[in-house]
C-alpha cells in the first residue's frame, strides 16, 4: 500500500525548529481519561539510598479480567506531564480509545535522588542509572517497580507487549534494558539517546552486528542539531546514526526518524503517538 505524505518545505535553519503536536497529544472531549496513581519508592536495593516517585497511568478501558500491555517511561513526570512535550498519559488514552494500540498501562518512573546530599550535583543518580552498560536498571524495574504495579493490576506476561521508552540518557537506558532483558522488554523507543555518555564509550555499533539478533523492535529519533552535531568526538547525532546503521546491518525491525532542532524533547514528544502505533502494529 502506497502512503502519500503531504509536501512540507524543509526549514532553512535546522537549529531552531519546533514541531506542532497533533490531535492525539491533546485531550479529546469524547475520550475518557484514565486514572493516574502516584507512588513513592525509598527502599531500593539496586540503588541504595535513593528515593523517587513513579506514576501508574491506567486507561479507562482497562478490564481487570484482561491482561494489559505495559509501557515504561524513563524521566517519569517529564513524560507524563499533560502540559509538557510528551504527554504520555493523554497519548495512551487517545490511542487506546480508538483501538490503535492495545489496552496499555503506562509506568512513568523518575530517576533516583539522594535527598540528603549537600551538593546539588550529588543529589541526582540519573546518569548512573541511565547511562550504564549493564542490567542493573532492568533488574531494578523488574524486581522493585513493576511488581508493585502487578500487585494492583493484571499485566500480560508476553514480552512482545512490554515496551520501554526514554529520551537523552533515558533513551540509551531504554535500549540497554531491552538489550540485556529481551525476555521481558521487546518494544523500544529512544529519543536523542545519549549513547556518547556511556562509560567506556558506546558499545552498540560494534556489538549489535556481532551478536545474535534479539527479538526487539526499535524506534530511534535523532536530531540534525543535537549536541556536538558537527564535532569529531562525543557527537550525539553521529552516535545515534551509528546505532541505527548497526541495527540495519543486523536485520532488526527498526525505524529511524531524523528531525531538525537541537537537544529538545519536542520532536520526540510529537512523534509519540505514531511511535506507539508503529511499535504495536
Amino acid at each position: 500500500m502506497t502512503v502519500e505524505v503531504p509536501y512540507r518545505a524543509l526549514p532553512l535553519d535546522q537549529s531552531d525548529v519546533r514541531y506542532v503536536h497533533g490531535p492525539d497529544s491533546v485531550v479529546q472531549a469524547d475520550v475518557p481519561a484514565g486514572e493516574t496513581v502516584e507512588f513513592e519508592w525509598r527502599d531500593s536495593s539496586i540503588y541504595p539510598g535513593t528515593s523517587r516517585k513513579f506514576w501508574v497511568h491506567v486507561p479507562a478501558m482497562y478490564d481487570p479480567r484482561e491482561p494489559a500491555a505495559l509501557m515504561v517511561f524513563q524521566d517519569g513526570w517529564w513524560y507524563l506531564d499533560p502540559e509538557g512535550e510528551v504527554r504520555g498519559g493523554i497519548v495512551l488514552d487517545n490511542l487506546i480509545h480508538r483501538g490503535d494500540i492495545p489496552v496499555t498501562i503506562g509506568v512513568f518512573v523518575d530517576p533516583g535522588v539522594f535527598e540528603d546530599a549537600a551538593a546539588p550535583h550529588a543529589r541526582k543518580n540519573r546518569n548512573v542509572e541511565y547511562d550504564a552498560f549493564d542490567d542493573c536498571y532492568a533488574t531494578f524495574l523488574l524486581h522493585e517497580i513493576i511488581p508493585q504495579v502487578a500487585d494492583r493490576y493484571l499485566i500480560t506476561e508476553d514480552p512482545n507487549r512490554w515496551g520501554i521508552c526514554g529520551g537523552s540518557s533515558g533513551g540509551n537506558c531504554a535500549f540497554t534494558a531491552a538489550w540485556f532483558r529481551p525476555d521481558k522488554f521487546r518494544r523500544v523507543i529512544g529519543y536523542l539517546s545519549s549513547f556518547v555518555q556511556m562509560p567506556g564509550g558506546n558499545p552498540y555499533p560494534e556489538l549489535i552486528p556481532g551478536s545474535e539478533r534479539k527479538q526487539l523492535r526499535v524506534l530511534l529519533q535523532a536530531g540534525h542539531r543535537d549536541l556536538r552535531w558537527n564535532e569529531p568526538e562525543r557527537n550525539w547525532l553521529a552516535s545515534n546514526l551509528r546505532v541505527a546503521a548497526a541495527l540495519a546491518e543486523a536485520g532488526y525491525d527498526f525505524r529511524l526518524v531524523l528531525g531538525d532542532g537541537g537537544h529538545s524533547p519536542n520532536h520526540g514528544g510529537v512523534l509519540l503517538p505514531d511511535a506507539l502505533r508503529w511499535l504495536w502494529r
